[in-house]
């Protein structure tokens, strides 16, 4: 991740990582479709161009939020992968989700609706999933 940013603003250096029109919708296709090679995010209904799609894999892999692997059963396909700072951005995807449908009602699509009113809950089981999918360790339960 480039280092230089506009300011010590933690709201604008989010922006300056994901901030712009594709990257989150990059990591929701990671999260909710399933999706993990380049091909396959092209194929997202929002119709990202391959040189876009290909900058903000790029940068989302230098940034530390995803990794990018070489799958050994199709060495010129990769596999891309959440990080724990990738995973991290779950709740902020659901919170933009939550927001954006109670004031565009239009974009209530099911999944997205359930995924809001499951809260912590639901969250935490999707966390799971995707640890497991990523192939990240599972953190350890504290005990009190």
């Amino acid at each position: 991740m480039k280092q230089d940013t506009r300011s010590t603003c933690p709201i604008s250096t989010a922006l300056e990582i994901v901030g712009d029109r594709w990257t989150l919708l990059v990591v929701r296709d990671l999260m909710f479709a399933g999706k993990r090679h380049f091909r396959e995010f092209l194929q997202s209904e929002e119709g990202i161009s391959s040189n876009i799609l290909s900058d903000r894999l790029a940068s989302l892999v230098e940034a530390g939020i995803l990794t990018r692997n070489e799958n050994p059963s199709h060495l010129q396909k990769a596999i891309y992968s959440l990080t724990e700072k990738g995973l991290a951005l779950l709740p902020v995807i659901v919170a933009i989700s939550g927001w954006t449908q109670a004031h565009y009602p239009q974009t209530r699509r099911p999944e997205a609706v359930q995924l809001v009113e499951g809260g912590a809950k639901l969250s935490k089981a999707l966390q799971t999933k995707l640890r497991k999918e990523h192939g990240l360790a599972t953190p350890l339960t504290r005990r009190t």
